[in-house]
């Protein structure tokens, strides 16, 4: 009988990394930061870089949310195409933020590179193609939107997509030269290692069960009666900021990915160079690992609930193997992980950076859609900025109530 994993991939390779303890204490601390996956891990870098005592908790183990079910690709493609979000927002607004996830790629590799991360941060083009011959027309006015932008892409036809990647139904694409891979279980780890050598401190299994806003800071009360005391807290915890902003802002969705063995067969293919996304919707996402495995996934649906999530995962694995099937007929693929993960999307794929003004003496950096992780690069400069009072560019677009 063979078993496959409904756990995410990056829990079973990498194991345990790092223990941390709850909280057993009262504390005082300049920041306090609520969220210990990949976003809460990079604001605590920036906020001990700038010198600020900082706490970070988290509910759960270390990055075992929506951190653990990432596909790890990083994209400065916004789930909105640029043409689209320039009519929403406008030139500005709509450039900038691009132009902030594609600097985000290559900040995030400098900083895996300064702390010595294993993370396997690895620089990769990545191809947007056409699901279908009817997304030809405006892929390609997003050909041009980005070219016009300065974005180093290129147009692929069907028949180079089919040799070059022996990919069917692949009807044209761009191909951005900006992107890469990670595994971003391992880096959150290592960058809560990385600082607490510098004076971070990181609890886990610590549910904060009410936070008291006050005007010279806040307190936080534990699940354990203990009380944290912070002049600041950031809220970096994803779609679970909607148990503490009531108003409706964010859709909630599951998402569903797998992943398998490639075979000698495939080891020749350049799938390994490149990260790939379609104009379905759901859009299909690929990927390979570092140890040569396909990471595929898509799927998405609104969120109900984690039972019924975790529910369809194996009528969505056979739906992903269909579509792999169809795309590439002659690769071989053998599953050995399924999972599924919940994440936020916005109505115009932008995150939500900045204050709120019902919660005094707090920020939130919640980086929902396709690419959080390079919204949440883009979160610490902005959030370093809010707490040493200066603006941000992009400060008016990432706002709540927009």
């Amino acid at each position: 009988m063979k078993l496959k994993s409904s756990e995410p991939f990056w829990l079973v390779k990498n194991g345990i990394i790092a223990s941390y303890p709850s909280v057993k204490q009262d504390f005082e601390t300049d920041i306090l930061i609520v969220g210990g996956g990949i976003t809460g891990s990079l604001i605590a870098h920036q906020c001990i870089q700038d010198g600020y005592r900082v706490i970070l908790t988290d509910r759960r183990e270390i990055a075992h949310g929506s951190t653990s079910a990432s596909t790890s690709m990083l994209q400065y493609e916004i789930d909105t195409p640029l043409y689209r979000l320039i009519d929403m927002i406008g030139e500005e607004g709509a450039v900038t933020s691009y132009q902030a996830c594609f600097e985000a790629i290559g900040h995030l590799g400098e900083i895996a590179a300064s702390i010595r991360s294993h993370c396997g941060f690895e620089a990769k083009q990545s191809l947007y193609f056409a699901a279908f011959k009817k997304d030809l027309p405006w892929l390609e006015q997003e050909f041009e939107a980005r070219h016009k932008y300065g974005f180093p892409v290129h147009w692929l036809s069907e028949e180079v997509i089919l040799s070059e990647y022996e990919m069917h139904h692949a009807y044209g694409g761009i191909l951005s030269e900006q992107g890469a891979s990670v595994d971003i279980f391992r880096l959150t780890h290592d960058l809560l290692q990385h600082n607490r050598a510098k004076g971070l401190q990181v609890y886990d299994q610590t549910n904060i069960e009410e936070v008291r806003y006050k005007r010279n800071g806040i307190e936080a009360l534990t699940e354990y009666g203990t009380k944290i005391k912070a002049q600041k807290i950031v809220y970096c915890n994803g779609y679970e900021s909607t148990e503490i902003i009531k108003e409706s802002f964010v859709r909630l969705l599951s998402t569903y990915a797998m992943v398998g063995e490639c075979f000698e067969a495939n080891e020749g293919n350049t799938l390994k160079d490149t990260l790939f996304w379609n104009t379905a919707d759901p859009y299909l996402y690929m990927r390979t690992t570092d140890d040569n495995r396909l990471l595929i996934g898509g799927g998405d649906e609104d969120f109900v609930n984690a039972q019924k999530r975790d529910h369809l995962i194996p009528a969505k694995e056979a739906k992903l193997r269909k579509q792999l099937e169809r795309l590439m007929p002659d690769y071989e693929l053998r599953t050995d992980f399924t999972w599924a993960g919940t994440f936020g999307a916005t109505k115009d794929g932008l995150p939500y950076i900045g204050t709120h003004p019902d919660f005094k003496n707090a920020y939130f950096v919640l980086g929902f859609g396709g690419n959080g992780i390079t919204f949440s690069v883009t979160g610490m400069k902005m959030l370093s900025a809010y707490l040493k009072g200066q603006h941000h560019p992009l400060n008016h677009f990432f706002r709540f109530r927009r």
